[in-house]
């Protein structure tokens, strides 16, 4: 009896979050959490409510712009150590979005393991804005980091981090961002003061701010003020902005 084939796992994107534009000009991919180590198939509902919620929210703002936003389905649920699966479906992913509307600018927007496979993926250069919601990156040595951030020259790039993250550490972030600006000086980093991974406490203010970031990335809309501060003030002012209860609630009336 023939041996059958294992078949090859693919990535693949979801379909487009709202009313797919007829004409695109921007493209937003939200990937979502995964597990430092796991060569599982992920489940359809790996990405969370809250992620999914982000994405209509931006879709909704980029009506009438011709933005297209999907989720990225991963082959993995694991990052798995120097495979870096999540990393490489979110190239795959962008690569998949240029073939699919032509050579338009991509926001990487990742939450958890998947801000750190938009952080890595940033260097594509498709991508012009990355947003990286409490990323999960390994503990560094200082005298050697592991994590890459010369990719992101270029790019715009917003990470924001609950300072009760218990999952993963603000700390790290907040390095990874400080070695970052360095070599660019459109990064910025939010901390939403006593709130914890999933960044549910003010989820209606992070959910603004990743909007205002993505909209002026994109489409050159007027960045808030706020985000035009941190991203103008030397570290770390800019890379420690506190996230103000009620941000957003004026932004667009």
């Amino acid at each position: 009896m023939a041996q059958q084939a294992t078949p090859v796992r693919t990535a693949r994107l979801g379909r487009a979050l709202g009313p797919e534009p007829t004409a695109v000009s921007g493209v937003v991919l939200l990937l979502p959490a995964g597990d430092e180590v796991s060569h599982r198939r992920p489940s359809p509902l790996m990405a969370s409510a809250s992620l999914r919620a982000l994405g209509r929210r931006i879709t909704r703002a980029g009506l009438g712009a011709g933005l297209a936003t999907h989720v990225v389905h991963y082959r993995y649920r694991g990052w798995n150590g120097s495979a870096a699966h999540l990393a490489h479906d979110a190239t795959w992913a962008t690569e998949e979005a240029l073939r699919r509307y032509g050579d338009v600018p991509v926001c990487l927007t990742g939450f958890d393991m998947g801000a750190r496979a938009a952080l890595h993926a940033g260097g594509h250069e498709a991508v012009n804005s990355v947003v990286a919601l409490a990323p999960w990156l390994p503990e560094e040595d200082v005298a050697a980091p592991s994590e890459p951030v010369k990719q992101l020259a270029g790019r715009r790039v917003l990470i924001v981090h609950g300072t009760n993250d218990e999952r993963t550490d603000p700390e790290l972030s907040f390095r990874l961002a400080a070695r970052a600006k360095k070599a660019n000086r459109e990064v910025c980093r939010f901390e939403v003061h006593s709130d914890g991974h999933g960044l549910h406490q003010y989820r209606d203010e992070v959910h603004a701010l990743a909007e205002d970031f993505v909209m002026g990335a994109l489409f050159g809309r007027p960045l808030s003020r706020p985000v035009e501060d941190a991203l103008a003030a030397p570290p770390p002012l800019g890379l420690r902005m506190p996230l103000a209860s009620g941000f957003g609630r004026s932004l667009h009336r």
